[in-house]
Order: structure tokens, then sequence, then C-alpha cells
């Protein structure tokens, strides 16, 4: 396993959580600052219901109501601390900085102890009223310290470093025994649903493999059987052989819009060789995966006239109990967003909301054209700007 010059350090914050800093240059010193925040001990109420029907887990997490939503850009809490402006990062400069998040989806009881006061057991079947506490970690990754910028605005060596945090966190989570699953993502826009305009996207470890990843896998199972082949192997040469949805392309990936897309524009980014998880990317991979990353993200951004809001959602495999991932699966990046045309959302309607039954709008292929005239490579972009 490869990884960049970048040099991680941990603290923890004033209520218990862990902040890890990902530095380009050694010895900064960030994890050695305190926390003055005068902060209560971390606590999480959440819990884990199953639904019978649907043979899903639904996570429940009430304290959430009270996160922080759409501060002013000066009390942003992802921002380096400033004086007495006192924010989740103490450092008063970082390059990437990850930590727990203060109103988690999952946690550790351990870490994070549930509020006394929990509904008592319903006096039904308890096979059809299964319930837990919702361990697992929920991390919120902060790409840069500019609050006024965005993923689009790094440049190459940044969206390395964040690369190779992402790979470290996925790692560390996997370790954890009660993680299944790691899943980083980047909301960006209101549209999206985005409480914090601070450029930075998440992670969830889940404690239970979640349901799209396990249609996946069970996906990829039936067809081995029936073809001797993996799945995303076979799909990832189809549409490199057909090259009529393909967007961008290099040595170690390529990116193509589905032929089956359901988002009205959707790109899925993966491995010319199949990896399972972004901790077993080489050094190749990684360095190319930088700029196509970039230069995705800011092709997205050329299609409208204003910034595109997306979510970007890496897939990779689930653990076993020792911590090892299911060595089939395909790793890969979906990036799309909701916005149909100008002004325009695509909302979920009955169809999709209501029967998981999906209408796209816009034919794949029309989709992977404008992408491409938008596309451009950030090694050329970036040079430009310098100059």
């Amino acid at each position: 396993m490869h990884k960049l010059p970048v040099w991680r350090s941990t603290a923890q914050l004033a209520d218990g959580r862990e902040i890890s800093y990902y530095d380009e240059t050694p010895d900064t010193g960030r994890a050695t600052v305190p926390d003055r925040r005068p902060l209560d001990p971390a606590a999480s109420g959440s819990e884990l219901r199953h639904d019978p029907l649907l043979d899903e887990w639904v996570a429940l997490a009430s304290h959430r109501q009270n996160r922080t939503f759409l501060p002013p850009p000066d009390q942003c809490p992802l921002d380096p601390t400033s004086g007495d402006n006192l924010t989740e990062v103490p450092a008063a400069d970082y390059d990437v900085a990850v930590f727990e998040n203060r109103f988690p989806s999952f946690a550790r009881s351990a870490d994070h102890p549930a509020p006394a006061a929990t509904p008592p057991p319903e006096p039904t079947d308890p096979a059809l009223r299964r319930r837990t506490d919702a361990g697992g970690r929920c991390e919120v990754v902060c790409f840069t310290a500019e609050h006024n910028s965005s993923f689009a605005q790094l440049r190459p060596h940044r969206v390395a470093t964040v690369i190779e945090a992402l790979a470290d966190r996925t790692e560390q989570l996997s370790a954890l025994p009660e993680v299944a699953c790691v899943y980083p993502f980047e909301n960006r826009g209101e549209e999206i649903g985005v409480t914090l305009h601070h450029p930075h996207g998440q992670i969830y470890g889940y404690p239970f493999v979640p349901p799209r990843m396990a249609q996946m896998l069970a996906t990829a199972r039936r067809y081995r059987e029936q073809h001797d082949s993996n799945l995303f192997d076979d799909v990832v040469a189809a549409e490199h052989t057909s090259g009529r949805r393909v967007v961008a392309s290099g040595r170690h990936w390529i990116a193509f819009v589905p032929a089956a897309a359901r988002w009205p524009y959707e790109v899925k980014l993966f491995p010319l060789r199949r990896t399972a998880t972004l901790p077993l990317l080489d050094a190749e991979q990684r360095a190319e995966l930088a700029h196509l990353y970039l230069g995705l993200v800011r092709a997205f951004d050329g299609l409208f006239d204003s910034p595109t809001p997306y979510i970007a959602a890496w897939h990779q495999a689930p653990f076993d109990t020792a911590g090892a991932p299911d060595p089939d699966f395909g790793l890969h990046l979906q990036l799309f967003t909701l916005r149909r045309a100008p002004g325009k959302m695509k909302y979920l309607a009955g169809s999709e909301s209501g029967m998981a039954a999906w209408i796209n709008d816009v034919a794949p292929e029309d989709a992977a054209h404008r992408l491409r005239a938008a596309y451009q490579h950030p090694a050329d972009t970036d040079a430009k700007e310098t100059r």
C-alpha cells in the first residue's frame, strides 16, 4: 500500500471526540493546540430499528434536530479557531482535518453514552420489533481551511491529501469491531440539504451493510454464479469498449455515465484494475485519481450557470469481522446531481420515493456528451491559472 508524504496527528476535543490533522508538511504542532470550549461529554441517543418488510435497518437520531444550520460565515464551526472564535478545529490553520461528528447518526455507545430516557420495549413479537443501539462512527472531513472555497477550487495536490485522509480513515474505522462498511461522501449545495457551506465531506462507519451495498453484493454473487465472471469487471470492460458514455479516462481509471443512469447527470469512476477499497489503491492509481476526481467535479460545475449541487459517494467493499474487505467488490465513485436543467431540479416523486422505480428525464448519452464538453484535465487548467 502506497502513502503520499502526508502526516497524521491526533488529539481530543473538549468533549472527548477525536480529531485528526492530515498535514502536507511535518511537525506542524496542530494536534498540541487545546480545545478551549466548555463542552459537556459527547453523547448520542441514536437507535437502530429493523424494518421486517424490507429487511433493512433504520437509524433514529432525534438529537440531530439541534445540529448547526446554515450559520453566518463568521460563525462557521468548520473554520480554524481564531482568537475567541472557538470552533470544531482548535488549530489556527490546517490542510485537511477529520473529526468525529458532534451530532452523529451512529456512534459507539462506550464513547457516546445514550441519554437515560429511552423508550421501553414494546410488548409484541420481538422478531418484528428488533432494535439496538446505533453503534458505528460518523466523521466530518474538512477539505481546506478556506471557508469561501469548494472542492472544485482545490489544487490536485490537496485532492491527493484528501484521498490519503479518506483511505486512512477507512483503514482506521474498518478496525473497529462495530463497523461493517465505511462510506465517505460529500454533499454540496443547499438543494442537497447541506447545512454548512464550508468545503467538507463526511464518513459513515455503518454498523451494518447498508441496503444499496447489500443489493450490489447480492447481484454480483448471482452474476458470478450465472456467468462465472466478475460483474464489476465486465461492466467496466463493456463501457470502455463502447465508449459512448465515457466522460474521461486515463491509464488507471475510467469515468462514464451509466447506461441506466437514475439521475439527470450521473458519473461512475472506476479503477481499470479492480480494487475493493481506497486503502488498497497503489501509488499510480492514487496519483491519477486526484486529477480525474477533480476534473469531474469541475465538469459538473461547468454544466450550468451557477455551482452545481451534487453528491460524491464512495462505494467500497464491506468488511468481515476481521476487518478484511470483500475482494470481489469493485471500488468506485458515484457523482451525481439533482439538477436536470437550469433552475429545474429532479425531485423524487411518487414512483421513485414510493416504489424505488426510477424515471430519468435526460438520456445518458446526452449527459455524457455535455460532461465531456465541460471536462478539462486539472493539470491543464491549473497551469493556465498560475501563469
